[in-house]
């Protein structure tokens, strides 16, 4: 039985990457920091044979820890501080956890790996932020990374880090640069979560309308039970690597806007959604698209859900959540 540690486990990412591990027959262990996590119960009912064990990825001593006791042959590293509007207000802690903690994850599974670096496989998760001002389109592996955003910098610093582990101490070390990947386990604070859940409640009498910044931005949107395959592929090939994850499409907020109001029945929603400038972001990325066909002729991986399933699973989800009057799950 291969043992596997994940980072963020609590996100939505650390739970569908759980249940994929868990299937595979893995023994699978979850970094959680702070025993008082409010999403702890979430994950020990999604995944109850899962191992939860308390640390920090600002704390080094506390990952070599972590570590020895779960003594891995794969690490995952998803934890961050993902919410990228919130970077510019904690840029400190952004830096920290999202930038620093990548190096600290390195150092532990390095020094753990003793002389044999390569014999502990690490995953490092990577984002399309990276690519920020973009310089070409579509985005690929050898685009000229330009971040916008804090939380950007930090990826980049965790990717080129993760490049020079493997490149200085052999290690088995890949990133996967993923574009946006949403599901029902979204945050609520990401706008994809943020539309479904309020299409839900415009649908159920719950709510009037909704506030939106730009409208015009276009992302690369997939779902993420997808994307957390091309992780798990990317550690079991021989040689490490980073790959692009994405869907090769692009929709505007726009679109879903219209996807998610179309599930309910509306086809207008001009007069329901209304602009707030406290939503726009102090230097917004416009347009991310990726290329993802090196994953795809040497993982062979492509999605399988598309872009308007995505976005009535989310909404037919939370209208379940909202009927239920279950609270919205955290991400």
């Amino acid at each position: 039985m291969k043992r596997a540690l994940i980072t963020g486990i609590t996100g939505q990412d650390g739970m569908y990457l759980g249940e994929l591990l868990d299937r595979k027959g893995y023994e699978v262990f979850g970094l959680v920091r702070g025993q008082n996590n409010p999403k702890v119960a979430t994950v020990r009912e999604v995944l109850p044979n899962a191992k939860l064990l308390f640390g920090d990825l600002t704390d080094l001593g506390s990952l070599l820890r972590v570590i020895e006791t779960a003594d891995p042959e794969e690490v995952y590293n998803l934890g961050a501080i993902s919410f990228v509007a919130h970077s510019w207000e904690n840029a400190g802690m952004t830096t920290d956890v999202t930038g620093k903690g990548v190096l600290n994850m390195l150092e532990a599974v390095r020094i753990h790996a003793g002389d044999d670096p390569a014999s502990i496989r690490f995953y490092q998760a990577s984002s399309s932020e990276m690519f920020g001002k973009v310089q070409e389109v579509p985005q690929r592996e050898s685009t000229l990374l330009w971040p916008r955003s804090p939380y950007g910098v930090a990826k980049v610093f965790g990717h080129y880090m993760t490049i020079n582990y493997r490149e200085s101490y052999g290690m088995h070390a890949s990133s996967g640069i993923l574009f946006n990947h949403e599901s029902p386990r979204r945050g609520i604070e990401f706008v994809t979560r943020k539309v479904s859940t309020a299409v839900a409640r415009i649908s159920l009498g719950l709510q009037d309308s909704l506030t939106m910044g730009n409208l015009d931005a276009s992302r690369d949107w997939g779902y993420a039970g997808d994307y957390v395959e091309a992780m798990w592929r990317m550690l079991q090939q021989p040689v490490a690597d980073d790959y692009v994850i994405a869907t090769g499409k692009t929709h505007t907020i726009r679109d879903l806007l219209d996807v998610a109001f179309n599930r309910i029945g509306i086809d207008d929603w001009s007069t329901l959604v209304s602009y707030d400038k406290q939503y726009e972001r102090p230097a917004e990325v416009d347009l991310l698209i990726g290329d993802a066909s090196k994953a795809r002729d040497v993982l062979g991986w492509e999605p399988s859900v598309d872009f308007r399933e995505l976005i009535e699973m989310m909404v037919d989800s939370d209208i379940a959540d909202q009927k239920s009057a279950k609270p919205p799950a955290l991400g």
